[in-house]
């Protein structure tokens, strides 16, 4: 088995059995990719059937001299995937990873703004231009629903169901949930659909997507990123932030405020608990609080 054949039927197997979204496929065979890469610049031309486990072993060995833990420990992970698909579909009898361990990482706590620090950088926005409504509208979405860039930017105008006030949302591996969306949320997004969109020329096949660029067309992971990133200069914010500090912030602050941990978990499309539970450890300052309220032995 050539290594190509075997990478594009990984490959297929995690889009058709595992459901994984496209972006997790991509980081999936870039790890594959590295290897092979090993294999053909030291010039060794073991199969992914007979490849063992002192090969692979010098390649974490070498790949782990440039990169961080963090980066070492999900190529690992990625390869461990990769060669328990292989046993699966009996093309091995063996992982030759089985005895390679990760390195060992700490819990990497998510960065989080401060609702002054959102308001801040929403009120920045430049809404003499037709893009600064869409702007606002985006930024207050990821705020207000706890959304991923993702699904930030393959929101639908056929899911959102303002009446019910809620938005269905299309998460990893296709999951959809519905999240409820706010007052001030909803007006911001009219606004933008009715005030900026409706005067749009829209390609073919966009439609039905919410957000747009000036061509009519998807927003791109790229652009939304470069968007945040230019308000937290404008205002000079001290702090990386990318999209995914929206959702942090909007987990952390519900906790702070006292919402249930299942319900965020709900909102944002955690499988496990133990995903959301993160948010636990950002902020510690409630607990005594609850503690207090609700501990039979609290103080009088």
């Amino acid at each position: 088995m050539k290594w190509t054949t075997a990478l594009k039927d990984f490959e297929h197997y995690l889009k058709i059995e595992r459901g994984l979204a496209s972006n997790s496929i991509k980081n999936y065979a870039l790890d594959i990719k590295k290897l092979i890469g090993y294999l053909e610049i030291h010039e060794l031309s073991e199969s992914p059937e007979k490849i063992n486990k002192e090969t692979i072993q010098q390649f974490v060995y070498e790949v782990a001299k440039n990169i961080n833990p963090r980066s070492q420990a999900r190529i690992i992970s990625g390869l461990k995937s990769f060669f328990s698909y292989l046993v699966f579909e009996d093309y091995r009898v063996d992982n030759p990873m089985d005895l390679i361990e990760s390195p060992k990482i700490g819990r990497k706590l998510p960065d989080t703004l401060s609702e002054d620090e959102i308001n801040e950088l929403i009120n920045n926005i430049n809404l003499s231009k037709p893009e600064g409504e869409r702007n606002r509208a985006m930024l207050e979405t990821l705020y207000g629903c706890g959304l991923r860039v993702s699904e930030l930017i393959n929101l639908r105008l056929s899911d959102l169901y303002f009446d019910e006030d809620f938005i269905k949302v299309t998460g990893k591996g296709n999951k959809q949930r519905f999240v409820p969306i706010s007052k001030i949320n909803k007006k911001y997004i009219n606004i933008y659909r009715n005030e900026i969109r409706v005067h749009q020329k829209i390609q073919r096949q966009f439609e039905d997507i919410l957000f747009l660029n000036r061509r009519g067309k998807q927003l791109t992971r790229a652009m939304v990123f470069t968007i945040i990133k230019r308000l937290a200069v404008k205002i000079d914010l001290n702090k990386n932030i990318s999209p995914h500090t929206f959702r942090h912030s909007f987990a952390t602050h519900l906790l702070q405020n006292g919402a249930d941990l299942r319900a965020i978990q709900q909102m944002l499309g955690h499988e496990s608990i133990t995903t959301t539970e993160v948010y636990m450890h950002v902020d510690k300052s409630h607990l005594e609080d609850v503690l207090n309220n609700f501990h039979p032995r609290k103080k009088d």
